[in-house]
């Protein structure tokens, strides 16, 4: 178990690393957004790839922020029944949602945008706007996304079977780990 905490916690130093860079592209987004307001009315210039860009950069803000996300345990949830639930029992529920429902969907749309960012890339397909980008660079944060939120799914398995079995401590609530 030992082995697989260190695993989880380099997972977790990843999703880390990727929610930074997910700021960050909040940050440039804005920026790009409001220097392409001044172009565009101010100075009367304007350019359709400046405004892909940012639909690229949102893309990886959702994205490449969503393990981080799932690792800090702010993702939707439904709390009817779960947040009146106490002791373990939210350690149960998470573990199913995440091997019955998580893991497989994140699999599938995973492979499904993997397929789609290839014949994108393959083909070179480009924006229909005039000025427009290139488009793998912005499909390819689907299946790079999923593909971290299911590593980082992986990750919060190996996390609650090890507060399971005493080998990790960390509060039922999930306010923050305790470790």
């Amino acid at each position: 178990m030992f082995a697989l905490l260190k695993i989880s916690t380099g997972i977790d130093w990843v999703s880390e690393k990727l929610g930074l860079l997910a700021s960050w592209t909040v940050l440039f987004a804005a920026l790009i957004s409001a220097g392409n307001a001044f172009v565009r009315y101010g100075l009367e210039i304007t350019s359709n790839g400046w405004i892909e860009i940012q639909w690229y950069l949102f893309a990886y803000t959702v994205m490449v922020g969503a393990p981080i996300v799932l690792k800090l345990n702010e993702h939707v949830r439904v709390d009817l029944i779960y947040g009146k639930l106490r002791g373990n029992k939210p350690v149960y529920v998470d573990l199913f949602g995440l091997a019955v429902f998580l893991l497989p969907v994140i699999t599938l749309l995973t492979y499904l945008s993997a397929k789609y960012f290839w014949g994108i890339y393959v083909s070179g397909e480009m924006s229909q706007n005039a000025g427009g980008l290139i488009r793998w660079p912005a499909v390819l944060a689907m299946p790079l996304g999923f593909a971290m939120v299911w590593i980082q799914g992986v990750s919060e398995i190996i996390k609650r079977v090890a507060y399971l079995m005493g080998k990790y401590e960390m509060d039922t609530h999930y306010e923050k780990p305790l470790q």
